[in-house]
């Protein structure tokens, strides 16, 4: 990981077609924790060349927000000239798409440090998200979240997954929550934060929404892709702490404190016993909301 400290860890990016230079500037004031200036599935094919231009013009200069371009997948003919954009740009990380191997994040890693230093950036400077979306990307969480530096957390994309694996994209409690775990075991086994869930495609239907990314954050996720910025509210607040959840955790820090200037390793808090890893997960919740 970089030497500096680290920006707190994003509940919601919302995705912004680049072709729109309205909707990125909109995306810039929304309540979104960051934006993912998108030049792939946004983006007709025969709008490649324009989005990436557009992209490099409003990317010339630092945004005060936490932005990352989404660029087209390694095996594209789109890529290599979205990375070039990607390093020139004032952008904090590159979103890959069709993450399939550790093989795939060793090329990107590769080509952006000759970029980075081409455009006199310090190498290592430009995040790298890979998106695990299809079996391979799956079967291979482990060694992808392991594969480079620049890795901060894995995002999850249920569409594409669902598409290639001809599952029930809406059995969102099924298949893919299963590729959800996939993706937490991996992330913490490297030592990553919780990923970045996937999108909630129907738009309107904010409780559903709710209850999807309650169940990711139940699940290790630490935030979640909106296409909407009707979403941000509700995603935000999801994977926020409540105030019940901060409350119960300064009851169960003060008492475990106190209880081990006494000498004792657990304590009983509200008839439920608290020892080191329940105070651990409580300091946990606490410094998330702090940050």
């Amino acid at each position: 990981m970089k030497d500096t400290i680290l920006p707190p860890i994003p509940r919601s990016l919302l995705f912004v077609p680049a072709t729109s230079a309205r909707k990125v500037e909109k995306a810039l004031t929304s309540a979104a924790d960051g934006v993912i200036v998108d030049l792939e599935d946004a983006v007709a094919t025969a709008e490649k060349a324009q989005a990436r231009q557009f992209a490099a013009g409003f990317l010339a200069a630092a945004q005060g927000k936490t932005v990352f371009l989404r660029v087209n997948a390694l095996s594209t003919p789109f890529c290599y000239d979205d990375l070039l954009v990607a390093a020139a740009a004032h952008i904090d990380g590159i979103v890959l798409p069709k993450a399939e191997s550790a093989a795939d994040i060793a090329t990107v890693d590769w080509l952006l440090h000759q970029l980075e230093t081409r455009a006199g950036k310090q190498p290592g400077s430009i995040e790298l998200t890979p998106i695990l979306e299809t079996a391979k990307g799956i079967a291979a969480a482990a060694s992808v979240a392991s594969a480079s530096p620049r890795i901060r957390r894995l995002a999850f994309g249920a569409v594409d997954l669902a598409l290639d694996m001809d599952v029930d994209l809406e059995d969102d409690a099924g298949a893919i929550n299963q590729a959800r775990f996939a993706l937490t075991l991996a992330s913490r086994s490297a030592g990553l934060e919780g990923p970045l869930d996937t999108v909630f495609t129907d738009i309107a239907d904010l409780a559903g929404l709710a209850v999807s990314s309650k169940r990711a954050r139940a699940m290790g996720f630490s935030g979640k892709a909106c296409i909407h910025p009707a979403q941000i509210e509700t995603v935000n607040a999801a994977f926020s702490p409540s105030e019940a959840e901060l409350a119960l955790a300064r009851t169960i820090v003060t008492a475990f404190d106190e209880a081990e200037a006494a000498g004792l390793a657990a304590v009983s808090v509200n008839g439920v016993m608290v020892d080191y890893p329940v105070v651990l997960k409580a300091r946990r919740t606490l410094e998330r909301s702090r940050a």
